[in-house]
């Protein structure tokens, strides 16, 4: 168990949960988009345990152009990670790196990912969290599995068979025990340029008895990740939300990185809180979010465009974010 716990915190893509009984839950987040960006979907699978021991494995379905949601609950045996390799079975459904498999009543298929690409790792900053990976007690972890991927394959969707070859994915995951009590969430792949990727999130994090506002944001262009964290000397120069917009800015010694976002009708999705998946969030995968990079050295802005099928959050009390 322990070697198994020991080789997760240096592969945040694997399951964590070795040993878990209860108030734990962790989940992978699957987003795929056609190459006609006619389509949008994003499957979650997981596991879930409240704080009395009771516990469910599910997947979650969100279409993101028609704004639905599906949740299917399944037996918590039928959950089966593996320790070595990211990959989850529940019950006859398949989600690795590589391939998902999908057998639900109205969605099946197979689909395959290729050249993902892998948020910066080392010894001491193990993923997106860094050092934070190693504190024993957040109330959530984050991971990022792939910022862009390739997608091949087709899904069978209410009896119409869906293409989604050559459209684009993108994977990240989260674990603990509950959602932040107010956070911020961004992510698009689909810019005028094809290799960028933009993936933004601030959050109230709980810390020995008080709190503070972690954030994270990436940008990857030109074959490398630009990243903006708590960790690495970023400043949070503004974070605010309201009814119908969204705008942060972070800023370090070399970028500022401005973003703001309408808010789009968003579609009711299933969160942990204590472990069970008693909450709601709204998550829109419509939005367009406009993302400015800023080159401080040479006073050049490298990047300012439309992020399109923007995947957007904005949970729990906003104000315990806002900067």
């Amino acid at each position: 168990m322990i070697t198994k716990r020991i080789r997760a915190l240096f592969h945040p893509e694997l399951y964590h949960g070795w040993g878990r009984k209860r108030r734990y839950f962790e989940g992978w987040y699957f987003k795929i988009v056609s190459k006609d960006e006619q389509h949008a979907f994003a499957f979650i699978p997981g596991i879930a345990m409240d704080e009395q021991g009771q516990q469910q494995a599910f997947i979650q379905v969100l279409d993101g152009k028609n704004r639905t949601a599906e949740y299917h609950r399944f037996d918590a045996s039928s959950f089966q990670p593996d320790s070595k390799k990211f990959e989850v079975h529940i019950a006859d459904h398949f989600f690795s790196k590589e391939q998902i498999h999908l057998n639900l009543p109205k969605l099946s298929g197979i689909l395959s990912f290729s050249n993902p690409i892998s948020w910066p790792s080392s010894l001491f900053s193990p993923g997106i969290m860094g050092p934070f990976s190693f504190v024993p007690f957040m109330e959530c972890y984050h991971g990022i599995v792939s910022m862009n991927h390739g997608i091949k394959g087709a899904l069978r969707i209410n009896d119409q068979l869906i293409d989604f070859t050559g459209g684009k994915g993108y994977l990240e995951k989260d674990w603990g025990h509950s959602f932040p009590s107010g956070y911020i969430w961004m992510q698009s792949n689909h810019f005028s340029q094809s290799n960028i990727s933009f993936k933004a999130s601030v959050a109230r994090i709980p810390w020995l008895g008080s709190s503070f506002v972690g954030f994270i944001a990436g940008i990857w262009m030109n074959n490398e990740i630009i990243t903006f964290t708590t960790y690495n000397l970023t400043r949070l120069k503004k974070a605010f939300a309201d009814k119908e917009r969204v705008e942060v800015v972070m800023e370090n010694n070399r970028y500022r990185l401005h973003i703001e976002a309408p808010r789009e009708k968003a579609t009711a999705l299933a969160s942990p809180i204590a472990g069970f998946m008693d909450g709601k969030i709204e998550e829109s995968m419509t939005g367009q979010l406009h993302v400015r990079l800023l080159d401080k050295k040479s006073n050049r802005m490298i990047l300012d465009d439309i992020g399109r099928n923007g995947g957007l959050e904005v949970g729990g009390n906003i104000e315990d974010v806002i900067v």
